[in-house]
């Protein structure tokens, strides 16, 4: 990978050049399944109508992905292919999350088409995590609900992870460009016409009245200096907003260091939002302590602190979210892990009452990568 990047001219002869003998297609795929089962005391009067008020007991979570992977190098060195991920679980018959085609070598970096996360949420980086049920996501909703009066914060956005997009955008058509890694750095680029799905034409929607022209870069840096491990990441993005409101953008920094067994790590970052998404301005941070143990067990602690500023749901007021983890991680096998975790999560709005929800989770997992 620590090669220069090819001269335009280069790149161009690449792409030109005689087609190649007939190559076979490298058919790979794989995935996860993490299987959870808990015990939790969760309460709160802005818990959702129709969810237990007092949710103590036992319950089940999986997530899991399909992954298909399909490429083809030809004589010319450039690698042809696309990534399309199935779900598990939506809707009890599974759906296509991210789909998209990918042109890439050691020297021309990579070019990603289609349906995918920015750069820059894809070169960030946070508080390091073991076990599968993450802090720095909304992974924890499985147990402690997010939605209701005062307790939805928008997806993607700092309030709930420091892995952030654009006004939240998720999985939409762009096109992203990544170098290769010069000595552990690595740029990527990012540019979406709008935040539309596989199924709708750009030429079919209005600019002015959508998120349009999204543009996002990312920087991670990854390296040694003695016996430290080093990994620094920040990124930016920014959309023109429909007509009459304020264009939104989002920025970030993360690092994590690694010194013999133990890493440290954190994250910042900021979500400004145009009026019409109803969330406010959000900003969140993590920070995080991970040791590997020698043998199979790895341990962590962290937290996340996230709050909406403004927050303009049906009575108003900021919104705060903390969550505070400790775990362990243990591989059995090839692919196979066990977890146990214990997280206390609480999400309120400070200026009123009656919105609060709070809940404590012991839980175990097994998960499986293929």
């Amino acid at each position: 990978m620590k090669k220069q990047l090819l001269c335009t001219s280069a790149i161009a002869l690449g792409f030109a050049a005689a087609p190649a003998a007939a190559q076979d297609w490298n058919l790979d795929w794989g995935g996860f399944f993490n299987s959870h089962v808990a015990i939790g005391d969760i309460s709160g009067s802005g818990i959702p109508a129709g969810v237990d008020p007092e949710g103590d007991g036992i319950d089940l979570h999986t997530t899991g992905e399909i992954i298909f992977t399909p490429s083809v190098t030809l004589d010319n060195g450039l690698t042809f292919g696309i990534n399309v991920q199935f779900e598990a679980q939506n809707s009890g018959a599974g759906e296509i999350d991210e789909s998209y085609a990918t042109i890439s070598s050691d020297t021309f970096g990579q070019l990603d088409i289609g349906g995918e996360n920015s750069a820059g949420y894809k070169l960030m980086t946070g508080a390091p995590e073991v076990t599968s049920m993450f802090v720095n996501s909304p992974s924890t909703s499985a147990f402690v609900p997010f939605t209701g009066t005062g307790t939805a914060s928008g997806f993607r956005q700092a309030a709930i992870s420091s892995f952030t997009e654009v006004a939240g955008n998720n999985d939409v058509q762009r096109i992203t460009y990544y170098t290769p890694d010069f000595n552990g750095l690595t740029i990527g680029v990012s540019y979406a016409p709008e935040t539309t799905t596989n199924a709708t034409s750009s030429f079919s929607v209005d600019k002015n009245a959508v998120l349009s022209d999204v543009f996002d870069i990312g920087v991670n840096y990854s390296g040694s200096f003695g016996t430290t491990d080093v990994t620094l990441a920040a990124r930016y993005g920014q959309g023109d907003a429909p007509v009459g409101l304020q264009d939104p953008e989002t920025w970030g920094i993360g690092a994590s260091f690694t010194f013999s067994s133990i890493t440290v790590g954190g994250s910042y970052a900021e979500n400004d939002n145009f009026s019409a998404v109803g969330i406010g301005d959000q900003e969140g941070w993590s920070f995080g302590v991970v040791y590997d143990a020698a043998g199979p067990w790895a341990f962590e602690a962290l937290t996340y602190q996230g709050e909406v500023s403004g927050f303009t749901g049906a009575v108003g007021g900021d919104l705060d979210r903390e969550v505070y983890k400790i775990g362990a991680s243990r591989t059995l096998g090839p692919g196979v892990d066990w977890d146990i975790y214990l997280f206390y999560e609480e999400r309120d709005i400070a200026t009123t009452v009656g919105t609060d929800v709070e809940g404590t989770v012991l839980g175990t997992a097994i998960n499986l990568s293929f």
